[in-house]
């Protein structure tokens, strides 16, 4: 039998995390869904069931926003989504979804990576499209939307006309809407950041690579090349939180993916987002949520 720590963590595929979307709502797809989908987001947004969980997704992803306000996360961080705006989250990164405004419009895509091992463009997303990157800026503003518009209404036609001999030639246009973006893109944060909370995004980022692997802030501090309270110092100017609080958050985020996407006993879970024991999980988890790990993994 495998040890808790060692099991991985599954993915929701497009035809799972729909059950995460919608309550009881299935949108028109095409034959792709599972390797390809665009849509728009005025023609689903009435049907979410908001808040969105927290969860892991088996495809990249992003929105481009023409209209409204739609707040998403990456980790332990929202970010709010306006008009002229993209928000992009590469597989395997944890997400949810706070917020849509009545007056959304825009698109949303997804893709499986494994889409362009067939195509003539080989495409590292680390090194080519740094906003996949897991410690990448993933809200970009840019100043051209109608060529964007373009790509993706020609994407939206070829998705709903659901050919698979023209399969091949999704992957080339999702390249050029990334190359085009390349050239255009401005990050939407702020433009310059100081000492602490450049620190404080570099930790947010360890957090969610290393949560497994790494048990304390003395060990995120030393990934990170500083002292424990050197880190506790920026994160507290930063975000008004302790180094701790943000470890904590992080660890809560883990536990409810796994409540809701595996069959691992609350004991497993406990082993491995902190090696704590049951009872003492059991009361973190309460005393950060507000019900207990039974009844969250229970709720709608």
């Amino acid at each position: 039998m495998k040890s808790p720590k060692s099991i991985p963590i599954p993915i929701l595929k497009p035809s799972q995390f729909d059950d995460y979307l919608f309550a009881g709502w299935k949108a028109p797809i095409s034959g792709f869904y599972e390797r390809f989908h665009v849509s728009r987001i005025e023609d689903y947004k009435n049907h979410l069931t908001l808040p969105l969980l927290p969860h892991r997704r088996s495809v990249c992803f992003f929105i481009f926003l023409t209209q409204g306000t739609v707040i998403r996360s990456k980790g332990l961080t929202n970010y709010e989504i306006t008009p002229g705006h993209f928000f992009f989250l590469a597989a395997d990164q944890i997400t949810s979804l706070e917020y849509v405004s009545p007056d959304a419009e825009g698109f949303y895509c997804h893709f499986l990576p494994e889409i362009f091992n067939r195509s003539a463009i080989k495409i590292d997303f680390e090194k080519d499209f740094p906003f996949f990157q897991l410690t990448g800026e993933p809200l970009l503003k840019v100043s051209d939307n109608e060529r964007f518009l373009q790509l993706l209404r020609i994407l939206e036609n070829e998705n709903y006309t659901n050919r698979e001999e023209r399969f091949g030639l999704i992957p080339l246009y999702l390249h050029t809407l990334f190359s085009e973006l390349k050239h255009q893109m401005e990050p939407a944060g702020q433009k310059v950041k100081n000492a602490s909370a450049l620190l404080t995004q570099r930790y947010k980022n360890a957090l969610s690579e290393f949560i497994y692997e790494k048990k304390t802030v003395a060990e995120f501090a030393d990934y990170l090349a500083v002292t424990p309270n050197h880190l506790h110092k920026c994160v507290k100017a930063s975000t008004g939180k302790s180094a701790h609080s943000l470890l904590d958050d992080m660890r809560i985020l883990e536990a409810k993916v796994l409540l809701k996407q595996t069959d691992l006993t609350i004991g497993e879970i406990a082993f491995k987002i902190g090696r704590f024991e049951p009872s003492d999980f059991s009361r973190f988890f309460k005393a950060n949520t507000g019900m207990t790990p039974s009844k969250y993994r229970l709720s709608e």
